[in-house]
């Protein structure tokens, strides 16, 4: 079974191929070593099963060809190999050939269709190429790039002078692809330097920037940079609907009801977080604000919980208890589509996983007026440092350190959102180390 590379063929059946087989039987690999050659009208073809470019297809996978008898109407199969057919162009990018190979048999006919076929199997009594590529070889013996510019050359003019027609319209059209190019770099250098001079690099510069800052928002909450209150900054909205916030009520009553035993029992077990378990023990007495608490914290660690998946398998990944439109909002804004194995799966990447991380943080703003431990968050989700860090600054935070706050290590990161916000930044990149003496 054959597949052409470079396209489909429009009368297959006016083919012809010739398979070449090693002359070695004894070596269990070498034996089963094919070359396939097929010629159309303008190119030939060569495929083989051995070397670097070989399909793998052939060893993960069995094919099979069935042969219909439609008088007696039974079918024949005989066992199959995939042969990849690439274009042979002499001395351009389109050669597959392998190296030579001992004991590989090679007859004439192959070698009289292609120049260089004969100078890499000389020892099989094909025709010789002109002695030019000999010398060159000969003479660039030792070199890297010079003798392998002047064996390219060297070929082109053995197809100038003896090389069919075939070889002769593949030859003008790399040479007109590669005055094209030049064309193009050429015109592509001058363009930019225009726009440089017209606009200047700092306007540039400023430019990359402010896409930067765009990219960089496209996994941010909703920001109001025109607010006049800090609640009002990331709006709750936002975060949860008022139909989402008001399916949360059932599964949060367990947190909401949660005594000083049962919240000893969670820590325990470490069912929940450990940002939901500190906080279980500050729920407010009020039964309003308890309640909106416990619905906050719920969502938060189930936000956690799912920022740990990597490829989402379930048709409800987080349970039966956690209510269907949560789920829809969960794979819907915090998974990315891949196709893998014959299959489109949600997955949760490394950008989705900064998503999550930055709704994180702006719910945890909510329940904590505006001041949160970025630590604590960081160790939950399993995050770098540096990554939580950049993630609070992209959300316009004031990171500081927790000295002198009640009940908090003084390594700890405080992140807290106060008017009038920073200036937003694109990340400056990877830190640099600092140097041990």
């Amino acid at each position: 079974a054959v597949r052409f590379a470079n396209g489909r063929l429009r009368s297959p059946e006016s083919l012809r191929f010739t398979v070449y087989r090693s002359r070695d039987t004894t070596h269990p690999r070498k034996r089963n070593r094919r070359i396939l050659v097929s010629e159309t009208e303008r190119l030939c073809y060569v495929g083989h099963n051995f070397g670097s470019g070989v399909m793998k297809c052939n060893s993960l996978c069995r094919y099979f060809v069935g042969v219909l008898d439609k008088d007696s109407g039974q079918m024949e199969v005989y066992n199959a190999e995939m042969f990849n057919m690439q274009p042979l162009l002499s001395g351009g990018r389109g050669w597959v050939l392998p190296q030579p190979l001992l004991g590989l048999y090679v007859p004439p006919a192959l070698s009289r269709s292609v120049l260089l076929i004969p100078a890499l199997f000389p020892q099989h009594g094909g025709r010789r190429v002109p002695s030019l590529l000999h010398a060159v070889r000969k003479s660039g013996r030792g070199k890297h790039s010079e003798p392998r510019v002047e064996v390219k050359q060297g070929v082109d003019l053995c197809i100038e002078a003896f090389g069919t027609s075939k070889q002769k319209r593949a030859l003008s059209s790399r040479r007109m692809n590669t005055v094209g190019n030049d064309i193009v770099s050429t015109a592509v250098t001058k363009a930019a330097a225009n726009i440089i001079d017209a606009k200047g690099v700092t306007a540039l510069m400023q430019d990359v920037a402010q896409d930067d800052v765009q990219t960089i928002s496209a996994f941010l909450p909703p920001c109001h940079e025109d607010a006049d209150r800090p609640e009002h900054v990331y709006k709750f909205e936002d975060i949860l609907s008022p139909s989402e916030y008001e399916a949360l009520r059932v599964p949060a009553a367990a947190l909401a009801s949660a005594t000083a035993e049962d919240i000893a029992r969670k820590a325990e077990e470490r069912s929940h977080c450990s940002f939901v378990l500190e906080e279980l023990k500050f729920l407010p007495a009020d039964e309003k604000s308890r309640d909106h608490k416990a619905r906050c914290l719920w969502f938060l660690d189930t936000l956690i919980k799912f920022s740990h998946l990597k490829v989402i398998k379930k048709k409800h990944p987080m349970g039966p208890e956690c209510p269907h439109i949560i789920s829809r909002k969960l794979m819907k804004n915090f998974t990315s589509l891949t196709y893998n194995n014959g299959s489109v799966q949600n997955l949760v990447s490394a950008s989705m996983k900064a998503k999550i991380a930055a709704y994180v943080i702006a719910l945890a703003l909510h329940i904590n007026n505006f001041q949160t431990d970025l630590t604590i968050l960081q160790n939950d989700m399993k995050l770098q440092e540096s990554r939580i860090l950049d993630i609070a600054k992209a959300l316009r935070l004031k990171v500081s350190k927790a000295k002198g706050v009640l009940g908090l290590e003084n390594d700890h990161k405080l992140g807290t959102l106060s008017l009038p916000l920073p200036v937003q930044k694109a990340p400056a990149g990877q830190r640099k180390r600092k140097k041990m003496n």
